[in-house]
């Protein structure tokens, strides 16, 4: 089911509470206003009351005396009045009517029980009357005060409408104004939403942020680091797939002759030997090219090491010369392990320091010198490996470690690739790598930790 667009919710939910709220608000102001429309007549009705009360027996003249209807009293400028805005009369204690003030008040209809207020009907009238009952001091009399309870209806709604009428006005306003700015505040959104749309799936470069609301920013800002880290990616497969391409050119086409080579030697079993060991060799080469090209592409795919633990340096290290000492002594090396101080165990990945450790050993074996020594010492804060080969001219010393860079004139088959992966393993540890030669000859790869 298609879900609405997040400016028509706002804009809905928005109006919703607008229409609620105003709702509330007037439900407020129509208790408070009645409450207090109610309560100014009552006191107003109590005052007349109490006034008509202290009037003497003799100003009240003859019975049954009325006072002319409240229009007759002003011919002209009467003002603006109301016969039920109030009206009174006054009875005997057996019921009987001595004065009015010749409107409503005559159709009021005795039936006191007690001093106060009432709700009731009266003659010729159906709707209902609030009225004060008081009984004189000398208790001679009884005086009746009422107004008519839909005055006050209309009172009340008179209130109302003159507070709520520039709210009607104005709600229709503040809705337009509202979807106005909700739609203005959301236009970074469709922008962000078009540069998308457009893009390139090679493109890394960031979104534009400009005038972005502080609670979207950090998603765009995850947006772009999840761009970045695609094109790390991208980058490195690209990377991958051209050193792989480049560094098994060379393997295959050499597999490829010596195959050719295989199949027209003929009768000739040394050739057919030759070409088959130099077909064996290639590929063991590429077979190793391969793994090493896997193994740095996951190394660069790595951000932080799992599956870390503590590691003895000297373990470490006696199980490395351990794994490839058989290699050693095919070459005729010798491999020395000198502990010179035994360091602090290191959390890390033991596979890959391992890796890393092999790879130095190896590439010592396999550019050092035949019946020379390797020696592996390890200190408090480093471990070095020193062969006792040639070297590097000075010239390629500061290259070492680059990928595929093999200095000229090496005369064993390699891809460069070794150093390389001990320096990814080295960073990924926090480890220091330094590559040199030694004074007395011989090349000295140091690794170091603090």
């Amino acid at each position: 089911m298609k879900t609405l667009s997040l400016r028509l919710r706002l804009i809905l939910l928005f109006i919703l509470l607008v229409v609620v709220t105003w709702s509330i608000a007037s439900f407020l102001a129509w208790r408070q206003t009645s409450k207090n429309i109610d309560e100014m007549f009552d006191t107003q009705q109590m005052i007349f009351a109490k006034r008509l009360s202290v009037l003497q027996p003799e100003t009240i003249g003859n019975i049954s005396q009325q006072l002319p209807k409240t229009k007759k009293l002003l011919r002209h400028n009467r003002g603006s009045q109301d016969d039920d805005a109030l009206a009174f009369a006054i009875f005997t204690p057996d019921g009987k009517m001595v004065l009015h003030d010749g409107d409503n008040g005559s159709n009021f209809i005795f039936n006191y029980h007690q001093d106060g207020f009432a709700d009731s009907a009266i003659s010729a009238d159906d709707d209902l009357w609030r009225i004060v009952w008081l009984k004189t001091a000398d208790n001679r009399y009884i005086v009746a005060v009422g107004q008519e309870l839909d005055y006050r209806g209309d009172m009340l709604e008179a209130l109302l409408v003159s507070q709520l009428k520039p709210w009607l006005i104005a709600l229709p306003l503040m809705v337009l104004l509202m979807i106005w700015l909700i739609t203005r505040e959301l236009k970074p959104l469709r922008h962000i939403a078009s540069q998308l749309n457009r893009r390139q799936p090679d493109d890394d470069s960031p979104l534009m942020t400009s005038r972005l609301p502080s609670e979207v920013q950090p998603i765009v800002d995850a947006l772009n680091k999840l761009f970045v880290r695609i094109g790390t990616m991208m980058m490195r497969e690209r990377r991958f797939t051209s050193d792989a391409a480049h560094e098994l050119r060379s393997p295959l086409a050499a597999l490829r002759v010596q195959t050719e080579v295989v199949q027209i030697s003929g009768d000739d079993e040394t050739m057919r030997q030759h070409a088959l060991a130099n077909l064996t060799d290639g590929i063991d080469r590429s077979t190793r090219v391969v793994d090493q090209l896997l193994m740095l592409s996951r190394l660069d795919s790595f951000s932080q090491l799992d599956d870390v633990q503590q590691i003895e340096w000297q373990l470490l290290l006696q199980n490395g010369i351990a794994d490839i000492y058989s290699k050693a002594q095919a070459e005729d090396v010798d491999i020395r392990l000198d502990i010179r101080q035994t360091p602090a165990p290191v959390k890390g990945q033991q596979l890959l320091l391992s890796v890393m450790v092999r790879n130095l050993l190896d590439n010592a074996i396999r550019y050092g010198c035949q019946g020379k020594i390797i020696t592996v010492t390890l200190d408090k804060h480093s471990f070095s490996v020193e062969d006792e080969g040639p070297g590097v001219s000075d010239e390629y010393l500061q290259r070492i470690g680059e990928r595929f860079f093999r200095p000229p004139g090496q005369e064993k088959n390699g891809s460069g690739l070794g150093l390389s992966i001990v320096q990814r393993i080295a960073h990924l540890h926090g480890l220091d790598v330094k590559f040199s030669n030694r004074e007395s000859g011989g090349f000295k790869a140091v690794i170091s930790w603090y």
